[in-house]
């Protein structure tokens, strides 16, 4: 039998001798079994974490306890000096509190479909894929579903870095009682899906938004090709898949889901590009000292409304990180504006920031404050 090696120890030791490749697997084997018994541990404790919330009322997914657990996760990492990274460290964990929902109850997730939307993509690398996950038509169909309670949470898209704001689901917000639980920042990596040779190619589908990303690139590479709007990214895979001489631009995600060659991977004309998801529910979040709240407002109709209620926050020494503006929809001209201020609805300066800032508009309302997204999933 072999000797057993704790993780710290293969990190810690740095005298030790290098060996050869057997016997470095026989040691991961020992770390691999260690590892297997304390999910074990770890599962059984969450099995009790589920009797005790639903005696308490208690939401299974709680936002600030999640980020708690992987900020504890990855700060130990660098205290191991571990090589993996802290993206690594934050998915393993993710996916452990995805196993960790199902012992406690069932948790249903909607989101914008077919299966390998980027909405999708977004649900598997901020719950998990040990979740059930509900693809719905359409954004506004996915706040529906949360706002009626056939689905326990929906993640929905609010911006894109180069796109700005997604107008559907502003629209949707307003018209469905659901709560703003939780952000995701998602990387989008876009790529050209096809049966068909690039030379061939005649029609690319895929949503608007995804055009506006890489449109320099279609223009150089495929100038004859007609673009053409889809719903999703996903559902334009799942169209291409079926007519000759078509594409789709989607996530390489979306082309192993439904079996689509990937023929160019990272066509997007923006390095760095990042969608920002937000998780929707019914109930609100308790404050974690990093928080972000979300709200709308119609101004009272006189000169220097906006600036005041924007005053209102500076007065209070709260940074305002977006800002939109849509039509109202009750009279020509008439906007309502949303905002995210970097503090939660329950802090003392937001308070009386809302509180002054309620003088200046004819409605304001919070559509949720919720934990700061750390990193880029």
């Amino acid at each position: 039998m072999s000797e057993r090696v704790s993780v710290s120890e293969l990190f810690s030791d740095s005298s030790r001798s290098p060996k050869n490749l057997d016997a470095l697997r026989v040691e991961i084997d020992s770390v691999d079994a260690e590892l297997v018994r304390l999910l074990a541990a770890r599962g059984k404790l969450v099995v009790e974490v589920g009797v005790a919330k639903r005696s308490e009322a208690v939401s299974v997914y709680v936002p600030s306890r999640e980020r708690a657990v992987i900020e504890r996760a990855v700060a130990r990492s660098h205290e191991v000096s571990s090589p993996l990274s802290d993206r690594t460290i934050e998915a393993v964990f993710r996916e452990i509190m995805s196993g960790s929902f199902s012992l406690e109850r069932p948790l249903r997730v909607g989101c914008l479909g077919p299966e390998g939307s980027f909405s999708h993509l977004a649900v598997v690398r901020h719950f998990g894929s040990s979740i059930e996950i509900a693809c719905v038509p359409t954004i506004p169909d996915v706040v529906i579903e949360v706002a009626a309670g056939r689905c326990d949470h929906g993640l929905v898209p609010y911006e894109n870095s180069s796109m700005g704001s997604i107008l559907e689901t502003l629209d949707a917000l307003l018209a469905n009682p659901v709560s703003i639980r939780a952000e995701a920042l998602v990387a989008v990596r876009l790529a050209l899906i096809s049966n068909a040779a690039p030379a061939t190619i005649k029609r690319i589908y895929s949503k608007p938004q995804a055009f506006g990303q890489c449109r320099k690139w279609c223009a150089r590479v495929l100038p004859h090709a007609e673009l053409v709007p889809e719903s999703s990214t996903s559902a334009a895979v799942v169209r291409a898949n079926n007519e000759e001489g078509s594409a789709a631009i989607a996530s390489s995600f979306a082309g192993e889901l439904h079996g689509v060659p990937v023929l160019f991977d990272g066509i997007e004309d923006r390095a760095g590009n990042t969608t920002r998801f937000l998780v929707i529910g019914r109930e609100s979040v308790a404050p974690t000292g990093s928080d972000k709240t979300t709200l709308w407002f119609t101004l009272a109709d006189r000169a220097g409304a906006l600036v005041d209620v924007l005053e209102s926050f500076r007065r209070e020494g709260i940074n305002l990180s977006h800002i939109e503006k849509r039509p109202s929809g009750d009279a020509h001209w008439d906007y309502l504006f949303f905002i995210d201020a970097l503090a939660h609805e329950k802090d003392a300066p937001m308070q009386r920031a809302l509180a002054q800032a309620r003088t200046h508009c004819t409605r304001l309302e919070v559509l949720g404050s919720y934990p700061r997204a750390e990193r880029v999933l």
